[in-house]
Formats: structure tokens, sequence, C-alpha cells
């Protein structure tokens, strides 16, 4: 069973979140979903969705999967370096990490991304490659692995990637099997990226 830790912050974006957690939370036996932010309390989405959490200090597991969402909230947060440094000490201990959306740059700002590749919203790219420079920055593409990290494009893509995750970690029958169960037409080819040029 391992541990899918959840960052909150204020307007994170509801699907970079519930996407994923939807497809871990259902398999029960393997995953087990928390929700944790800074100091705790209730965390509202942008679109006003909100969620109880636990302060981060009281995250006491290890080896974990780290989920890191992105949204609005990102922009203010890439240039809190305590939160940027408590970010830093979670990766650290996690075996996995999956960002969604501009939840990559949020995390490239620990520096544990560097010389890495990596993808994000293609809608906010020319911000990715401007924050970040020392990422190994890839447009054209639904999500990326390298490692044990893995980072999506914009929002929906999150689910694609957390299928791909799941497929590596307990096989391609088991994922292919949850996007039948939620009818979610999965893309299962990562480079898949039409969205790449429209920016």
């Amino acid at each position: 069973m391992k541990e899918v830790i959840t960052i909150l912050f204020e307007d994170f974006e509801t699907l970079d979140v519930f996407g994923p957690i939807e497809i871990l939370g259902r398999l029960k036996d393997h995953f087990s979903v928390s929700f944790f932010s800074r100091e705790g309390g209730i965390v509202t989405s942008s679109q006003g969705v909100p969620v109880v959490t636990k302060p981060i200090s009281r995250v006491n597991s290890a080896n974990y999967i780290l989920l890191i969402p992105g949204g609005i909230g990102c922009r203010d947060l890439v240039k809190d370096q305590l939160f940027i440094n408590e970010l830093k000490m979670l990766a650290k201990e996690a075996e996995y990490i999956l960002t969604v959306c501009t939840g990559s740059i949020l995390f490239s700002k620990t520096g544990l991304l560097n010389g890495k590749k990596a993808t994000s919203n293609k809608r906010v790219f020319f911000w990715t490659s401007s924050e970040s420079p020392e990422v190994v920055w890839i447009k054209k593409a639904r999500w990326i692995k390298d490692g044990n990290i893995y980072t999506s494009s914009g929002v929906s893509a999150g689910m694609d990637m957390t299928l791909g995750f799941v497929a590596e970690l307990l096989g391609y029958d088991t994922a292919k099997q949850q996007s039948v169960e939620i009818e979610y037409d999965w893309k299962e080819d990562s480079s898949w990226d039409p969205f790449a040029e429209m920016y």
C-alpha cells in the first residue's frame, strides 16, 4: 500500500487533483490518498471547491507518492522560498513524484528537476522555460517520465499520466480497466500533444 501525499494550496486547479485521485483512489488495495497544505485546514480550489487538509508537518510516512497540482496559486508560490524548501524535503522522501500542469513549474523551483526532462501546460510554456531554464523542458508531450518523476501537460493530461503511472506499477491491463470503468478516453501515447502547436 502506497500513500499518495497530495499537496494543496489556495487556488489549485480542481481537475489537476481529482483526475489523478479518481484513478488512484479507486485502487484501494494499492493506494491510500491524503491531502496536505502548509498549515492544514480548508483549502479552496480556483473553482471554489473546499478541501480539508492536514498540515505538511504531519507527513510521517516514507516512500510515498507525492502529487503536486498546478493552478493560479502557483504564481505566488514559486516566489515563496519557505514553501519551496518544504516541498523539496517532501520530494526527497518520496518514492515517486507526479506533477500536473504548472505543478511542474512549482516543483522545478526545488532544483530537483534540473537536468531532467519535464513538461507543463502549453498555454504558459514561455513562463515554464523562463522560470527554470536548467530543466530540459519538452514542449510536445502529454506527459514525461524521467526516473521516478512524472510531469504532465495541462489539467486533463494528469489523468493520462496517472494511468501511464499505474500501467508501469500494476500493469497495462489494470490501467486500461480503470480507464474503461470511468469511461475515459485514455491517451496512451505520452508524445500525443496537439495542444503544443496551438500556443
